[in-house]
């Protein structure tokens, strides 16, 4: 048997989901009808952006 590391692929999951709820927040951004709503979609778009990158790069 090999004693090697197993290599996870958790960075690509995390990343993945918190970049699917960015693209909820773009269309929140797109699709709202008042300016703060828009204003809320690209917060949470831009917040959940960043921690995507940042989750690729802490589980890397």
């Amino acid at each position: 048997m090999s004693e090697g590391s197993i290599e996870s692929d958790k960075e690509v999951g995390v990343a993945l989901a918190l970049g699917a709820v960015a693209l909820v927040g773009a269309a929140v951004l797109f699709g709202y009808p008042s300016q703060i709503g828009r204003a809320w979609g690209f917060a949470a778009a831009f917040v959940f952006a960043l921690c995507a990158v940042v989750a690729a790069q802490v589980f890397d």
